[in-house]
């Protein structure tokens, strides 16, 4: 059975990685690993560099046989500021692997305040008159009206992870 460790006590990313590895028999254990990044990941690059850190300490502070890393962040464009969300898969002897999900433009009135220095969550609690909306449905929950939420959202960069993992698993046996 594998021993996965998830770097985060986030409940939509715990399910996330749960539904990722549905079809395997695992242990799941998630740790509150920091991501070694700003609060708020203000491109691909720092929110990548987050999902590897939590990644790796996952592996590293859980004595597993997988780390993952799931983080959210925002992304400037000509167009506006993007919601990004990227993941790391760690394991021994194998760099990280990377994946990348669902982007889309946020509302103008709340990229201003992330670019005042804020953070998504909050934000998103005020915004939607809600409490907890990055444990819950996310920003992408809110702005699909439901249509994906957050744990869909990394339910698939967690499935990417997973492909890719198995992918280069299946090439070192050949």
């Amino acid at each position: 059975m594998k021993k996965i460790i998830i770097g985060s006590k986030n409940p939509a990313k715990i399910t996330a990685v749960q539904n990722g590895f549905s079809t395997e028999a695992c242990e799941f254990i998630s740790l509150d690993i920091p991501s070694g990044v700003n609060n708020q990941p203000f491109s691909d690059e720092e929110t990548i560099q987050g999902a590897i850190n939590r990644a790796i300490g996952a592996l590293n502070q859980g004595n597993g046989d997988i780390g993952i890393g799931l983080e959210g962040g925002v992304q400037e464009t000509s167009f506006g500021l993007v919601l990004c969300n990227w993941g790391a898969l760690a394991t021994q002897g194998m760099e990280p692997l990377i994946a990348g999900g669902a982007r889309f433009l946020l509302p103008e009135e709340v990229a201003v305040r992330l670019r005042a220095g804020e953070e998504l969550g909050p934000v998103m609690d005020d915004y939607a008159k809600k409490k907890n909306v990055r444990k819950h449905e996310g920003a992408v929950g809110i702005f699909t009206n439901g249509v994906v939420n957050r744990v869909d959202m990394f339910t698939h960069v967690t499935s990417l992870l997973i492909g890719q993992f198995n992918y280069y698993a299946n090439m070192k046996e050949l």
